[in-house]
């Protein structure tokens, strides 16, 4: 017959099998989750990776040569912007050096938006030279996007009964005056934030920023505990997050096409 001491002894002994159990699965996931960035790592280096042919004459590695990755990083971006000026249709290009965003057409730019803070996840800032410029080579389109305003602007109108009752309808753009806070989800894997330039004397603005990131990071989160739960390794997405102002943020968000493209120079 158990005695009081034994009883009061399984309460204790139950909650720490139960803390023991959530502690392992805090480090299994930790280890899932820092795994993630290292097998995207790897697969871009198999992919885009230089491969080097002993059996060709002057087929040397130009991997380390400065001069040679500079150039190479240049030939990539132009290699995006041809790839997407032949679609006839507007895209959408990211230069880090001038600090500046724009829409072009067929190789003409139309609208250029001033960079005003920006950051690259590691992946992309300190990755593999080569590798990286290799795997910006390409556009990226987007897949998917979340927005804090609509794309098209709705307004509902009531059709007068004839020509004498007719007024036209002034309804104020609701952006003009709320946050403007995008994501693009990208085929490659990448997510572009898109963030507007906080009003310093406006607290809400960066309230609703961290609102709107945080939910796109509690589904991103979920997302990913799904994937640990069947001991799978979730997927990593290199990120590039920048803020521009307001209106050119919101012009850029509803010009671009559904299937959008974009390109990127580091």
């Amino acid at each position: 017959m158990a005695t009081d001491t034994d009883k009061k002894k399984q309460p204790g002994i139950a909650i720490l099998i139960v803390e023991i159990l959530i502690l392992a699965f805090l480090v299994y996931y930790t280890i899932m989750a820092m795994l993630a960035p290292v097998i995207k790592r790897d697969a871009l280096e198999t992919e885009f990776g230089f491969i080097q042919d002993d059996k060709k004459e002057n087929n040397r590695d130009f991997t380390t040569d400065s001069a040679y990755l500079s150039l190479l990083k240049q030939k990539s971006y132009l290699e995006s912007r041809v790839k997407m000026a032949n679609t006839d249709s507007i895209y959408l290009t990211i230069s880090l050096p001038d600090s500046t965003v724009n829409l072009e057409i067929s190789g003409v730019s139309v609208h250029t938006a001033p960079i005003k803070h920006y950051e690259l996840s590691r992946i992309i800032k300190k990755g593999n030279e080569y590798v990286i410029s290799s795997f910006l080579s390409r556009p990226f389109t987007i897949q998917k996007d979340y927005s804090s305003i609509p794309k098209e602007p709705l307004m509902i109108k009531m059709a007068p009964k004839d020509t004498s009752e007719y007024q036209p309808d002034i309804i104020p753009d609701t952006a003009d005056f709320e946050p403007v806070n995008y994501i693009m989800e990208m085929d490659n894997g990448i997510r572009l934030f898109i963030y507007q330039d906080e009003n310093k004397l406006n607290p809400g603005d960066h309230f609703h920023r961290i609102t709107f990131d945080f939910r796109y990071r509690l589904a991103a989160f979920i997302e990913t505990l799904r994937s640990v739960l069947v001991f799978k390794v979730p997927d990593y997405h290199p990120y590039i997050k920048i803020r521009l102002p307001r209106s050119d943020a919101k012009i850029i968000y509803r010009a671009m096409p559904k299937n959008g493209q974009v390109a990127l120079f580091r």
